[in-house]
């Protein structure tokens, strides 16, 4: 597909089929989207990109439901995407591209649509061999685990991550990013299950019905402890995650079901330990773009892969209010719109 230029050399408009949110709404359950025809056109050094695919993240779901006050309302739901750029500076015409963003789909329209405008600097090309449906699934779990790791201080040989929800997408992405760069990754689960994302090295499991987590990291350590905890959970393993920290540990947040926690100050300033937070609402689609590709070489070479797609938990736009009640559910697949 391809868009013609106006008579004086500007972009053209297209007709963008999109997602709209009128309103916030009580819940999941609740929403009511529609199907809205939209003019877009690009700005300068923008790309029109003609979606094959996009996901629908929790972050979505909390926004539509009122849980992040600066999300604007009507707007075009949707963070992730994935497709063909069909309007764009010399050289980008035809190129097949991924991407994410904090504020798509949050302070301005996003990616549940057949169409989408972004910055230049916003895409990645996408891996050959990697299908729309995956690429667009990449986005914000490796983003999250990336910056993460990133702000902390990625593990390499020798050193040690513990991955608190090491199930979840976000952990997932975690695992694979420091044992690409060599790391041991222990990983803690709820209930007695396996790991069960891709992995460079062996992940040793820890089931919390099961066993005290500081107490077996310390074992698995030799004593020492994790060198860095991401925390995909938040409070119900804050104590576990400062507990099991090496001397100059650092534990990642990024997320909360109460927000206020009590912890040992002495602990923790005798430990020299790092809290970091990530939340990548606060990235803007550049710099979403950048993380992203400090990753490709990973995707490259196979040792980062995309998640896995079910086709059942592919919808078109038109299914798009089922799409956000299962991933209201706690869905474990990732769960994308097909445009």
């Amino acid at each position: 597909m391809s868009v013609a230029e106006n008579s004086d050399g500007r972009p053209a408009t297209i007709q963008a089929r999109c997602v709209r949110l009128p309103a916030k709404a009580a819940d999941a359950a609740s929403l009511a989207p529609v199907i809205e025809t939209h003019a877009l056109s690009r700005a300068g050094n923008e790309l029109l990109i003609e979606v094959r695919a996009a996901a629908v993240n929790p972050s979505d779901v909390k926004a539509a439901t009122g849980l992040m006050p600066y999300a604007v309302f009507p707007r075009t739901p949707g963070r992730d995407y994935a497709g063909v750029v069909i309007d764009g500076p010399d050289g980008w015409i035809g190129r097949e591209v991924f991407g994410s963003s904090g504020d798509l789909g949050i302070r301005r329209d996003g990616t549940h649509a057949t169409h989408l405008v972004v910055e230049a600097d916003a895409v990645m090309e996408k891996p050959k061999g990697i299908s729309w449906e995956e690429a667009a699934g990449i986005g914000v779990p490796f983003v999250t685990a990336m910056e993460g790791l990133r702000r902390a201080g990625v593990p390499k040989a020798g050193e040690t991550l513990l991955v608190m929800g090491v199930n979840g997408k976000v952990g997932q992405a975690a695992v694979q990013i420091a044992s690409w760069h060599g790391a041991r990754v222990i990983g803690v689960v709820r209930k007695n299950e396996p790991y069960e994302g891709h992995a460079n090295s062996t992940v040793e499991v820890i089931d919390t019905s099961a066993t005290d987590v500081a107490a077996r990291v310390r074992a698995l350590t030799g004593g020492k402890g994790a060198d860095i905890v991401f925390n995909t959970v938040g409070d119900p393993y804050f104590q576990a995650a400062h507990q099991s920290l090496a001397v100059r540990g650092r534990q990642i947040l990024i997320a909360a079901i109460d927000r206020i926690v009590q912890f040992n100050i002495l602990e923790f300033y005798r430990g020299q330990h790092t809290y970091v937070g990530i939340d990548t609402l606060g990235l803007s689609s550049i710099a979403t773009g950048a993380v992203l590709r400090e990753l490709g070489p990973g995707f490259a070479s196979g040792h980062l892969k995309p998640f896995p797609i079910k086709p059942a938990a592919i919808y078109p736009l038109e299914q798009a209010r089922a799409a956000f009640i299962a991933v209201a559910g706690s869905s474990r697949d990732r769960v994308i719109l097909r445009p």
